[in-house]
C-alpha cells in the first residue's frame, strides 16, 4: 500500500515546498535538513506496509498468525515422537521401562510392555517428527537397567503411533480459515472432527450417527468372562436359539444395544494409512473409554456412546498391457511403476475425510505410468480384474496388491 512512499518520493515532495529561490541540491543546507526526516518517514511507510501484513491472516507471517489463530483457541500443532512396537528374544528377556535401545541414527526408550503380547514393548522414539516412522528393524540395547546378559535380538516391527512434524505455516492457515466454516459445539460433526484430528498420530477421521435406542450401554458391551462363555455355548446351540444369541452376542460386541445418542468414528493415522489397534484404542480412551460408555468422562458428550475403528484396507490388484521402449522391461521398471501406484494411493488416501467414498480411476494410472521414462505405451488397464474404475466403501482406502504389465 506504501510502496511508492520511498525515500526519493518523501524528499522531493518536502523539497517542493521550499522556495525556489534557495539552494535545494544535494549537498546544500536545505537539502541536508530535510533528507534525515525524509528518510525516517520511508522507514515508517515501510513497517506500515509490515503491520498492515501482519494483520491479516492470509498475509501475516508464522509468529503473527499463531497470535491471530490464538484468539479463535487455535494452536499450531507441535511436533510429536512416534510409538513403535518393539519384540525381543527370549521373551523372558528382563526388559523394564526406561531401557534405550538404538537404530541407525535413532534413539528409543522403552515405554511400557503391550499387555498380551508377551515380548513385546512400546517403545518411544527419543527424536520428534516423521523421522521416527521410517525405520524398521534390529536394534541395539545402549542403556538398561539390567544387564540383559540372555538378551538374543530386539527387533522394531511396527508404528503403533505415528510421529508428527510440527504443523507448517501454511496449514495452518488453512485450518484457521476453516475454522469460520462451521463451528464446532457440544458434539457437533465439526467438533468431533476437530478434537479427533488434534490427537497425536491422527490424520483425520469421518464421524457417523449409528446405533438407536437402549439404556445404560456399558452393561450391553460383553466382558472377557462373557466372551469366555459365548464361545463355550455357541457350537453346542443350533436352530432358532443359536441365531438369536449370536445375534444378540454380535450386535453387543459391535457396540449396537446403546443409546440414542450413539456415534461411530472412523480414522486414519497420520501417514494416510490404517491405523493400529494401539492408535484406535488411544482415540477410544479419550473420546469414550469403553468401561465407562456413555457417561461422559471422556471428550464425547455426556450421553455418547462412541465407538472408535479405523479405516480398512481395499487391496488393488493392478495390471496392464504396457509397451516399452528399447532397452527397458517390466522387470527393469517395476519398481518405478509400484512407486507411482504407491503415490498414487497416498493422494487418494489423504482426501478420504472430505469424501463420502473414494474411487480408484483408471485414468490416473495411464497419465501417471505414461510419465515414467521405458514407458511407449499403455492399454486394457484392469483393477481387481475389471476395466472400470474401482469404488471403495465409506471407510476404505486403496493399498497395492500384485501389479502385473
Amino acid at each position: 500500500m506504501f510502496e511508492e512512499q520511498t525515500f526519493e518520493e518523501i524528499s522531493s515532495r518536502m523539497l517542493s515546498n521550499v522556495d525556489d529561490k534557495y539552494d535545494k541540491r544535494e549537498g546544500s543546507v536545505i537539502y541536508d535538513a530535510t533528507a534525515p526526516t525524509a528518510l525516517e518517514l520511508a522507514l515508517i511507510y515501510s513497517m506500515m506496509d509490515m503491520v498492515l501484513d501482519e494483520v491479516f491472516a492470509d498475509t501475516a507471517s508464522y509468529y503473527y498468525l499463531i497470535k491471530r489463530a490464538a484468539e479463535r483457541g487455535l494452536l499450531p500443532k507441535e511436533e510429536t515422537q512416534a510409538i513403535l512396537k518393539m519384540e525381543v528374544l527370549p521373551v523372558t528377556a528382563a526388559i523394564t521401562p526406561g531401557d534405550r535401545f538404538n537404530l541407525n541414527e535413532l534413539n528409543y526408550t522403552v515405554v511400557q510392555a503391550i499387555e498380551g503380547e508377551t515380548g513385546s514393548y512400546q517403545v518411544e522414539c527419543e527424536t520428534a517428527g516423521t523421522v521416527g516412522n521410517q525405520q524398521l528393524g534390529a536394534c541395539l540395547p545402549i542403556e538398561t537397567t539390567n544387564e540383559l546378559n540372555d538378551l538374543e535380538s530386539a527387533e522394531l516391527t511396527e508404528v503403533l503411533i505415528p510421529g508428527e512434524d510440527e504443523e507448517d505455516v501454511e496449514t495452518f492457515r488453512e485450518r484457521y480459515f476453516g475454522s469460520f466454516g462451521n463451528e464446532g459445539f457440544g458434539g457437533n460433526q465439526t467438533d468431533y472432527k476437530q478434537k479427533v484430528n488434534d490427537i497425536d498420530g491422527v490424520g483425520g477421521c469421518k464421524v457417523i450417527r449409528e446405533w438407536k435406542n437402549g439404556y445404560n450401554p456399558a452393561t450391553f458391551i460383553p466382558s472377557s468372562a462373557v466372551t469366555t462363555w459365548y464361545n463355550s455355548i455357541i457350537g453346542t446351540l443350533s436352530g432358532e436359539v443359536k441365531a438369536w444369541l449370536t445375534a444378540v452376542y454380535t450386535a453387543a460386541i459391535g457396540k449396537l444395544l446403546t443409546v440414542g445418542g450413539t456415534v461411530k468414528v472412523i480414522i486414519i493415522n497420520s501417514e494416510y494409512k490404517k491405523p493400529s489397534d494401539t492408535l484406535v484404542g488411544v482415540v477410544q480412551t479419550a473420546l469414550d473409554p469403553e468401561q465407562n460408555a456413555g457417561e461422559g468422562l471422556g471428550i464425547a458428550p455426556i450421553g455418547h456412546v462412541v465407538n472408535v475403528v479405523g479405516v480398512a484396507n481395499k487391496t488393488v490388484n493392478f495390471s496392464a498391457t504396457i509397451t516399452y521402449a528399447r532397452d527397458y522391461s517390466f522387470a527393469i521398471l517395476k519398481d518405478t511403476i509400484c512407486e507411482a501406484i504407491d503415490n498414487y494411493f497416498s493422494e487418494l488416501s489423504q482426501q478420504w475425510d472430505s469424501e463420502d467414498y473414494l474411487i480408484v480411476r483408471t485414468s490416473e494410472f495411464d497419465t501417471r505410468l505414461m510419465a515414467i521414462t521405458g514407458i511407449s505405451d499403455i492399454s486394457n488397464i484392469r483393477l481387481n480384474g475389471s476395466a472400470s474404475n474401482l469404488i471403495l466403501s465409506a471407510n476404505e482406502i486403496p493399498v497395492r496388491g500384485s501389479v502385473n504389465g
